[in-house]
């Protein structure tokens, strides 16, 4: 992982192969103090795993692809949970015939490379789980 400050709360990274999104992000998190946040990236991966939220059930479906992926859009949101960072990303992805797959990513690992662009806030944003509907929420 290599990061860029620009700013007091502007930041850049990239991944390289091999490298885990998820992992990666909760490690700059972690190492930064970043309490809440915003990021936006794109890259190439050859594993992905995504989710879906189904309200009937209150629960997740979840694939994963073992292919060769361009991140057409990855787009979320850091904030806080038992004092650990917390993240909530989605992702789009296109394959080999241009066809695309997305939802939450719960995890992807880089074929060629990311490129991310962090901003942080200064408030703290905790989550909070909300039983109604089984999902930890924004406590605001």
């Amino acid at each position: 992982m290599i990061i860029k400050k620009l700013s007091e709360n502007k930041f850049m990274m990239r991944l390289e192969k091999g490298e885990e999104i998820i992992e990666s992000i909760k490690n700059f998190a972690k190492e930064y103090n970043v309490k809440s946040g915003e990021i936006k990236a794109l890259g190439a991966v050859n594993f992905v795993s995504v989710s879906l939220y189904t309200p009937e059930n209150k629960s997740y479906i979840t694939k994963e692809y073992s292919e060769p992926f361009e991140i057409t859009n990855l787009y979320g949101n850091i904030s806080s949970m038992n004092n650990e960072p917390y993240l909530h990303i989605h992702i789009t992805l296109a394959n080999k015939d241009f066809n695309c797959v997305g939802g939450h990513l719960n995890k992807a690992i880089i074929s060629a490379t990311f490129e991310g662009y962090i901003e942080t806030f200064d408030a703290e944003i905790n989550r909070v789980k909300d039983e109604n509907i089984n999902l930890n929420v924004w406590d605001i």
